[in-house]
């Protein structure tokens, strides 16, 4: 299924055709993961309402939730001001990182502010 080329006229992709997209879990605001997507993915999620990204690793369309089960249901996609960056407000069935956290950034930890030398 091709992207609408209204769609895909405002994107503004890297060198190799991508678009950050960032999960944000629908009613808490919380920030899931960041990934990636091609025109390709973007056509899939916005007719399927499901995550669906580019594994950069891989080389290959990623359906979130076919290997684990945690499925990603999309209520809305935003593109910011510049055409670079996707916001996707997603209902996040399980586990939303490759760990198993609920959110990417529950182990990662917080970064001290002020800390520059």
């Amino acid at each position: 299924m091709p992207l609408d080329s209204d769609i895909a006229s405002r994107l503004k992709r890297t060198s190799d055709g991508l678009v950050c997209a960032v999960a944000q879990e629908e009613g808490t605001g919380r920030v899931l993961m960041v990934a990636w997507m091609n025109d390709d993915a973007l056509a899939e999620t916005l007719a399927t309402r499901r995550g669906v990204y580019w594994s950069r690793s891989r080389q290959e369309m990623w359906r979130k939730g076919d290997t684990s089960g945690h499925l990603q249901h999309v209520s809305k996609v935003e593109l910011d001001c510049d055409g670079d960056a996707l916001l996707l407000t997603v209902r996040q069935d399980g586990a939303a990182c490759h760990t198993g956290e609920h959110s990417c950034f529950d182990t990662g930890g917080e970064l001290p502010l002020g800390a520059a030398k």
